[in-house]
């Protein structure tokens, strides 16, 4: 565990055109770090870069999807020709879905992993060499509560965020060698389109992003965790109530969410049990 400061480090966020990645870059840049935005979209990428010099600060960006091997090595070669190297890589880039397993498709489930998991994995391998030559080195993996709590309708998303806890608990552990830091920030519910643009909306259950953190307040914790070299963060009041909930009495969690899907498919149960006893008879 290691205590840096941020102003002069030299961070790659990735995900970073929208929000808890955008609030990251902007108040990391205002905090003095030199900053590489990656994003697959060149006109937000634009509209960031804009919005971070009114700011009279300077962001650099580069046009990457996480999942394509050929823009893992383009974001290496940019922090190689912005910064000469890198500090700090955020690995923020996710998708997710909402949706009862059954419902949905295998298809759905690999498109998550793809980003939420092999994306951010291969992402670190490709700058792994660059970071043991950093000051300070970190590796930040933006994760969710969902990561360490999974809850009805959530399966794929929670799957793929409990796989990047695994992967850091064990790299925290091999990279200690190498002096870098791996830190996992969980959010709780974010204020924060992330919802909108889902690849799919099938849970009956819902959950209102509006009542959550705003991406900005998301940022900042994040940013006091490198700062403070603090390796395992959980945000929001209801995100730690869960987890320690869970930790102490998990067959109350799994009773409350049980309950939930039953009265969630009252219908269906009565069908069910209708067609049951009429076969009985």
């Amino acid at each position: 565990m290691t205590r840096r400061k941020l102003s002069g480090l030299r961070v790659l966020i990735t995900g970073a055109s929208q929000g808890i990645g955008r609030a990251l870059v902007l108040e990391a840049a205002k905090r003095g770090c030199r900053v590489l935005a990656a994003a697959r979209s060149q006109q937000l990428l634009d509209e960031l870069a804009g919005e971070a010099a009114k700011a009279n600060t300077a962001v650099n960006t580069v046009v990457a999807d996480i999942t394509k091997p050929d823009d893992r090595t383009a974001m290496v070669a940019a922090a190689t020709q912005h910064f000469g190297g890198l500090d700090v890589l955020v690995n923020n880039a996710g998708i997710g879905a909402t949706g009862h397993f059954m419902d949905s498709e295998p298809n759905v489930m690999r498109q998550i992993f793809e980003t939420n998991f092999f994306g951010l994995t291969e992402t670190t391998r490709a700058f792994l060499p660059t970071l043991k030559q950093g000051t300070t080195p970190a590796i930040v993996n933006i994760s969710s509560v969902l990561g360490k709590r999974a809850i009805p309708g959530r399966s794929l998303y929670s799957a793929s965020k409990f796989a990047v806890m695994g992967f850091s608990e064990a790299i925290r552990a091999e990279l200690a060698k190498d002096g870098i830091d791996v830190l996992v920030v969980s959010p709780g519910l974010t204020q924060t389109n992330f919802s909108k643009n889902m690849l799919e909306q099938k849970a009956k259950i819902q959950l209102d992003h509006l009542r959550g953190m705003t991406s900005e307040e998301v940022a900042v914790a994040t940013l006091r965790a490198l700062e403070r070299g603090s390796l395992d963060v959980t945000l929001t009041f209801k995100g730690k109530l869960l987890l320690l909930v869970n930790r102490f009495a998990p067959w109350i969690v799994d009773k409350i969410a049980k309950k939930k899907v039953r009265e969630l498919f009252a219908d269906e149960i009565a069908e069910r049990k209708k067609k049951q006893a009429e076969a009985a008879t």
